[in-house]
């Protein structure tokens, strides 16, 4: 009963005077909101602190990868087995790990399409990708490519007011077009490193009650 055991220790309670004990589990879990953007016309995918969310879905396996993939189908999300990625990340988030998993992008036949900042990185790092417009650039930009339905999974990392702004477009077209779409980076990585894991294998269910009773 964690919350009851969570307000005894905020009145003062030890963990010791509590019939609390570690338990090592044998899976991994990962509880995924479902928030309510397409119920809401007009309203920005952008997380943000006073977000409320209509529903929670779990995902539980043997790993985190496993868990991760269960819980973003579990929200409604839908992955190809290969297919385009759009990329566009801000400065802060162009690190080492990133480049890594970019490349497990391409190892597991994901065309990547990037914006110019992005793609400059990239391809500073050895990692192919194709340009892509931003929407205030011309035409053709990534939001036609949404509209074609020619990128399956959104992932784009802003900063500022004014990058907010702009790429307001595309994160409203994602959620039209229910294309997957990740605003953070730890986001990012944990979705290609499931995709990596899970595309084209078989989901496996399991009722909660077993994954308890295994303990």
């Amino acid at each position: 009963p964690l919350a009851s055991l969570a307000a005894k220790l905020m009145i003062g309670q030890k963990l010791s005077s509590l019939s609390f004990h570690r338990k090592d589990l044998n899976y991994v879990a990962v509880k995924e909101a479902v928030l309510p953007f397409d119920r809401l016309p007009g309203s920005d995918t952008i997380l943000t602190p006073e977000m409320r969310s209509t529903g929670e879905v779990m995902g539980i396996a043997d790993t985190f990868e496993g868990a991760f993939f269960k819980s973003q189908i579990s929200a409604g999300m839908q992955f190809p087995k290969s297919g385009s990625v759009f990329l566009s990340i801000r400065n802060e988030d162009k690190t080492k790990e990133i480049v890594e998993a970019c490349k497990t992008l391409r190892e597991i036949d994901f065309k990547i399409f990037a914006t110019k900042g992005t793609k400059s990185f990239l391809d500073k790092e050895g990692v192919d990708s194709s340009l892509v417009k931003k929407v205030y650039e011309g035409r053709p930009n990534i939001a036609d490519l949404i509209k074609d339905k020619k990128i399956d999974i959104v992932m784009n990392t802003t900063q500022g007011k004014q990058s907010l702004e702009d790429s307001k477009d595309i994160r409203s077209l994602a959620l039209n077009t229910k294309i997957p779409y990740y605003t953070t980076a730890r986001g990012i990585l944990a979705i290609i490193y499931s995709l990596k894991e899970n595309i084209g294998s078989q989901v496996s269910v399991k009722a909660i009650q077993e994954y308890h009773s295994s303990l």
